[in-house]
């Protein structure tokens, strides 16, 4: 029922947005033009914030604390979404950057956590519902080692990250493998959970983005100089916006995009290919 002097739209589906940093917030701004959204964050004070700014711009929007890493958080979040009716639009942007955690932590939120989500969201999915995981150009720069890839099959693993780091070895466990190992391991998962997500009549893909100007990456700049190597290179010479990512995945969740699933879009201005071509 419609509430006189609001902004909420009981009338639309409802677009879950995990993650309510830079890009999330953007993503869910983006979302709300045709739809409600459920902004959610380890941090749920961040998240009411955000969610509060949204509204006062007119979108029907509200916020809910979960850490993806912790499986009974995820099971409760998707049993909210269920007794709100369901989902339109999964998009899973909580993650860590090289600079933001160590291997460890990377892989648990990133893969582990993200794993945990699909897996809960899975069996309320309905005809036209659609996944989107933002993963990275990362995942088609790394070649994960032989030891690594029947663990990524299971990331939902409760000691996934340990028995990664055992695999490659402490020496190689660094942050910056954590990273491209757990969006590597993300992009295979898309492939691995179509078919079911196919049972349900929805869809999963993956977004992988290249170098995005988001508070995250502002801080991999200042640490991290492969950041400014890789940028020298793209051939497109400027960062990608929030917004240019912001539409890609509101294509992605649409019925303009009913026929996409199990697959990885990169959104990288071509520097992917720059960079593999250069390797050869």
């Amino acid at each position: 029922m419609h509430k006189i002097g609001t902004s909420e739209r009981p009338d639309l589906g409802l677009a879950v947005v995990v993650g309510a940093g830079g890009l999330g917030v953007a993503l869910a701004r983006r979302m709300a033009l045709a739809c409600r959204v459920l902004l959610v964050d380890v941090d749920a004070e961040r998240a009411a914030v955000e969610a509060e700014r949204l509204r006062g711009e007119g979108c029907d929007a509200r916020a809910t604390g979960c850490d993806i890493t912790r499986p009974e958080q995820v099971a409760a979040l998707a049993g909210e979404v269920a007794g709100d009716g369901g989902f339109r639009a999964l998009l899973q942007v909580a993650g860590l950057s090289p600079a933001g955690g160590t291997f460890r932590q990377i892989v648990d939120v990133n893969l582990h956590g993200a794993a945990l989500v699909v897996e809960a969201f899975r069996p309320i999915a309905g005809p036209g519902s659609a996944a989107v995981m933002i993963s990275s150009m990362a995942a088609h720069l790394f070649v994960p080692p032989a030891a690594a890839l029947d663990l990524l099959r299971e990331p939902t693993a409760i000691d996934l990250s340990d028995r990664l780091e055992l695999a490659l070895g402490a020496e190689a466990a660094t942050p910056t493998a954590g990273y491209g190992l757990s969006k590597w391991g993300m992009n295979l998962m898309v492939r691995r959970q179509a078919a079911a997500w196919g049972q349900q009549g929805a869809r999963i893909v993956s977004l992988s983005p290249g170098i995005i100007a988001t508070p995250m990456g502002a801080r991999e700049f200042s640490v991290n100089p492969t950041k400014h190597e890789l940028f020298a290179k793209s051939p497109i010479p400027r960062e990608c916006t929030m917004l240019e990512i912001a539409d890609v995945a509101e294509f992605l969740t649409s019925p303009r995009a009913s026929f996409i699933s199990g697959t990885d879009l990169r959104v990288d201005g071509g520097l992917t290919s720059v960079v593999l071509d250069g390797a050869r």
